[in-house]
């Protein structure tokens, strides 16, 4: 006798959910008063912004883009019906390659930022190589979409303290996530 069950679900269907399981786990984390610190033994150290208060209970929720747009239509698509606007932090090759989705985020009101040009190991880079990275992508952003950005999330989350004085002397900020789904196990039973 078979003691499982199978379920086969759409790609929607997963979309959807996974979509309801972050705004689950950052509720939960919201209303239980969940507050990250962060220890930082040299305090020279510069620091990207994880969170910002807020008087009510809300939720930022962002997205990378870096690699292909096969869902972003539909995600595009699953926000407009729950009326849930996002930020999204894109790579300048992905604004080359797929203009027409950036065109669409900035459309449907969504938050198009940068998330480099190439999407390099920043720690890796000189200053100046840091501001081409920036610049690049800031300016292929603004020929779509009519907005410089002001926002960036450093690739692979790495950003050093000339990553924020670069950012800084362009009147940008440097965005990283205090909750990241894709470490968090999500169980869904049925």
């Amino acid at each position: 006798m078979n003691k499982f069950r199978y379920i086969i679900v759409s790609k929607k269907t997963v979309v959807v959910s996974l979509l309801v399981a972050v705004l689950l786990i950052a509720s939960v984390f919201t209303a239980t008063g969940w507050d990250k610190t962060l220890s930082v033994s040299n305090t020279d150290k510069k620091l990207p912004i994880y969170r910002t208060y807020q008087p009510t209970k809300k939720v930022a929720l962002s997205f990378d883009a870096a690699w292909g747009n096969e869902d972003t239509g539909e995600l595009i698509k699953i926000l407009g019906k729950y009326n849930i606007k996002a930020t999204f932090f894109v790579v300048g090759g992905w604004v080359d390659k797929y203009p027409e989705s950036v065109k669409q985020l900035a459309d449907a009101g969504h938050e198009v930022m940068n998330h480099s040009n190439t999407h390099p190991h920043m720690s890796e880079l000189s200053i100046e190589q840091i501001s081409e990275e920036i610049n690049s992508c800031n300016d292929k952003i603004e020929a779509i979409t009519g907005r410089r950005p002001i926002l960036h999330r450093a690739p692979f989350g790495e950003y050093t303290n000339n990553l924020i004085d670069v950012l800084t002397s362009l009147n940008m900020y440097c965005i990283q996530w205090d909750v990241d789904v894709l470490d968090k196990s999500v169980i869904f039973s049925v």
